[in-house]
Protein backbone atom coordinates (compact mmCIF):
# COMPACT_ATOMS: atom_id res chain seq x y z
CA UNK A 1 0.00 0.00 0.00
CA UNK A 2 1.53 3.22 -0.62
CA UNK A 3 0.48 6.26 0.94
CA UNK A 4 0.56 10.50 -0.23
CA UNK A 5 2.75 12.75 1.35
CA UNK A 6 0.91 15.26 3.89
CA UNK A 7 0.33 18.61 1.82
CA UNK A 8 -0.88 20.33 5.13
CA UNK A 9 1.37 21.16 7.71
CA UNK A 10 0.09 19.75 11.21
CA UNK A 11 -1.27 21.29 14.16
CA UNK A 12 1.79 23.14 15.81
CA UNK A 13 0.15 22.41 19.64
CA UNK A 14 -1.23 25.38 21.44
CA UNK A 15 0.58 24.06 24.90
CA UNK A 16 4.55 25.00 26.31
CA UNK A 17 4.67 22.17 28.88
CA UNK A 18 7.92 23.67 31.16
CA UNK A 19 8.80 19.09 31.25
CA UNK A 20 7.56 16.17 30.48
CA UNK A 21 7.50 12.18 31.51
CA UNK A 22 8.24 9.77 28.35
CA UNK A 23 7.60 6.30 29.17
CA UNK A 24 9.75 3.74 27.12
CA UNK A 25 7.99 0.35 27.40
CA UNK A 26 6.95 -3.20 25.31
CA UNK A 27 8.82 -6.38 24.16
CA UNK A 28 11.13 -5.07 21.92
CA UNK A 29 14.38 -4.09 21.78
CA UNK A 30 15.19 -0.40 21.93
CA UNK A 31 13.57 1.25 24.85
CA UNK A 32 16.86 2.31 26.97
CA UNK A 33 18.62 2.91 23.33
CA UNK A 34 16.06 5.50 22.78
CA UNK A 35 16.43 7.32 26.02
CA UNK A 36 20.04 7.38 25.86
CA UNK A 37 19.13 8.61 22.37
CA UNK A 38 17.43 11.69 24.29
CA UNK A 39 20.08 11.84 26.54
CA UNK A 40 22.49 13.11 24.09
CA UNK A 41 19.92 15.71 23.08
CA UNK A 42 19.77 17.01 26.30
CA UNK A 43 23.67 17.13 26.64
CA UNK A 44 23.73 19.28 23.13
CA UNK A 45 21.29 21.54 24.79
CA UNK A 46 23.54 22.10 27.80
CA UNK A 47 21.79 20.28 30.20
CA UNK A 48 22.37 18.76 33.51
CA UNK A 49 21.63 14.69 32.99
CA UNK A 50 21.12 11.86 35.34
CA UNK A 51 20.89 8.15 34.96
CA UNK A 52 20.04 5.66 37.30
CA UNK A 53 19.83 2.03 36.52
CA UNK A 54 17.80 -0.40 38.18
CA UNK A 55 19.14 -3.95 36.74
CA UNK A 56 22.52 -3.43 35.91
CA UNK A 57 25.22 -2.85 37.95
CA UNK A 58 28.74 -0.83 38.28
CA UNK A 59 30.05 -4.57 37.21
CA UNK A 60 28.51 -3.99 33.72
CA UNK A 61 30.66 -1.93 31.26
CA UNK A 62 28.09 -0.48 28.59
CA UNK A 63 29.26 2.02 26.02
CA UNK A 64 26.54 4.01 26.83
CA UNK A 65 28.12 4.94 30.06
CA UNK A 66 31.56 5.30 29.27
CA UNK A 67 30.43 8.08 27.19
CA UNK A 68 27.98 9.56 28.40
CA UNK A 69 30.50 10.22 31.80
CA UNK A 70 32.79 11.73 28.97
CA UNK A 71 29.76 14.18 28.36
CA UNK A 72 29.11 15.17 32.00
CA UNK A 73 26.16 12.66 32.44
CA UNK A 74 25.71 11.51 36.16
CA UNK A 75 25.38 7.83 35.87
CA UNK A 76 24.77 5.70 38.40
CA UNK A 77 24.12 1.53 38.32
CA UNK A 78 22.35 1.05 41.23
CA UNK A 79 21.12 -2.77 40.66
CA UNK A 80 23.25 -6.06 41.47
CA UNK A 81 22.10 -7.72 38.13
CA UNK A 82 19.96 -10.24 36.51
CA UNK A 83 17.83 -11.79 39.12
CA UNK A 84 18.10 -14.89 37.83
CA UNK A 85 21.85 -14.86 38.64
CA UNK A 86 20.85 -13.21 42.09
CA UNK A 87 22.51 -15.29 45.22
CA UNK A 88 19.78 -13.85 47.51
CA UNK A 89 16.98 -11.95 46.25
CA UNK A 90 15.92 -10.45 49.02
CA UNK A 91 19.27 -8.59 48.60
CA UNK A 92 17.98 -7.82 45.04
CA UNK A 93 14.61 -6.72 46.37
CA UNK A 94 17.00 -4.28 48.85
CA UNK A 95 19.30 -2.95 46.50
CA UNK A 96 16.19 -1.97 43.81
CA UNK A 97 14.48 -0.38 47.23
CA UNK A 98 17.39 1.84 47.92
CA UNK A 99 18.00 2.56 44.05
CA UNK A 100 14.51 3.94 44.03
CA UNK A 101 15.36 6.24 47.13
CA UNK A 102 18.35 7.43 45.59
CA UNK A 103 16.35 8.21 42.56
CA UNK A 104 13.24 9.94 43.92
CA UNK A 105 15.80 12.56 45.48
CA UNK A 106 17.79 13.22 42.27
CA UNK A 107 14.34 13.91 41.02
CA UNK A 108 13.40 15.51 43.71
CA UNK A 109 16.29 17.70 44.42
CA UNK A 110 15.87 19.53 40.77
CA UNK A 111 19.67 19.50 40.37
CA UNK A 112 18.89 18.26 36.67
CA UNK A 113 16.82 18.91 33.47
CA UNK A 114 16.84 15.10 32.35
CA UNK A 115 16.30 12.00 34.95
CA UNK A 116 16.52 8.50 33.35
CA UNK A 117 15.50 5.87 35.26
CA UNK A 118 16.01 2.70 32.87
CA UNK A 119 14.69 -0.58 33.15
CA UNK A 120 12.58 0.51 36.68
CA UNK A 121 9.06 -0.95 35.23
CA UNK A 122 11.03 -4.43 36.50
CA UNK A 123 10.98 -3.51 40.02
CA UNK A 124 7.73 -1.76 39.99
CA UNK A 125 5.99 -5.07 38.79
CA UNK A 126 7.60 -7.12 41.14
CA UNK A 127 6.72 -5.53 43.96
CA UNK A 128 10.02 -3.68 45.47
CA UNK A 129 9.07 -0.23 44.25
CA UNK A 130 5.46 1.21 45.15
CA UNK A 131 3.90 2.26 41.26
CA UNK A 132 2.06 5.14 43.54
CA UNK A 133 4.80 6.50 45.19
CA UNK A 134 6.64 6.63 41.89
CA UNK A 135 3.49 8.60 39.76
CA UNK A 136 3.11 10.76 42.67
CA UNK A 137 7.16 11.60 42.78
CA UNK A 138 6.45 12.42 38.99
CA UNK A 139 3.65 14.47 39.69
CA UNK A 140 5.01 16.81 42.18
CA UNK A 141 8.75 16.87 40.48
CA UNK A 142 10.18 20.18 40.37
CA UNK A 143 8.52 21.77 37.10
CA UNK A 144 11.66 21.76 35.40
CA UNK A 145 12.60 18.40 35.53
CA UNK A 146 11.74 16.18 32.40
CA UNK A 147 11.87 12.37 33.48
CA UNK A 148 12.34 9.16 31.40
CA UNK A 149 11.38 5.78 32.91
CA UNK A 150 12.14 2.33 30.95
CA UNK A 151 11.62 -1.41 30.85
CA UNK A 152 8.83 -3.97 29.81
CA UNK A 153 5.17 -3.88 31.32
CA UNK A 154 4.87 -0.46 32.10
CA UNK A 155 1.95 -0.25 34.71
CA UNK A 156 -1.33 1.40 33.87
CA UNK A 157 -0.49 4.04 36.29
CA UNK A 158 2.65 5.31 34.93
CA UNK A 159 1.48 4.86 30.97
CA UNK A 160 -1.56 7.47 33.03
CA UNK A 161 0.89 10.15 34.25
CA UNK A 162 3.26 10.11 31.14
CA UNK A 163 3.02 12.43 28.58
CA UNK A 164 4.34 10.23 26.09
CA UNK A 165 4.04 6.72 25.84
CA UNK A 166 6.41 4.39 23.51
CA UNK A 167 5.69 0.54 22.78
CA UNK A 168 8.72 -1.06 21.31
CA UNK A 169 7.25 -4.16 19.74
CA UNK A 170 9.51 -7.40 18.79
CA UNK A 171 9.48 -8.27 15.28
CA UNK A 172 12.23 -10.38 15.23
CA UNK A 173 14.93 -10.80 17.68
CA UNK A 174 18.66 -12.71 16.97
CA UNK A 175 18.74 -14.09 20.45
CA UNK A 176 15.40 -15.20 19.90
CA UNK A 177 18.04 -17.61 17.22
CA UNK A 178 20.21 -17.85 19.87
CA UNK A 179 22.26 -14.94 19.20
CA UNK A 180 24.25 -13.85 22.17
CA UNK A 181 23.93 -9.57 22.80
CA UNK A 182 26.86 -8.24 20.95
CA UNK A 183 29.48 -5.26 22.41
CA UNK A 184 28.39 -2.18 20.51
CA UNK A 185 25.31 -3.14 19.81
CA UNK A 186 23.48 -4.55 22.53
CA UNK A 187 25.60 -3.04 25.34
Amino acid sequence: MTSQPPTERPDPGSVRAPSIVIVNTGDGKGKSTAAFGTMLRAVARGWRVSVVQFLKSGEWKVGEEEVARRLGVDWWAIGDGFTWDADDISESEAIAREAWRFAKGVIEGGEYQLVILDEITYPMNWGWIDTAEVVETLRSRPEHVNVILTGRDAPPELVEVADTVTEMRKVRHAYDRGVMARRGIDY
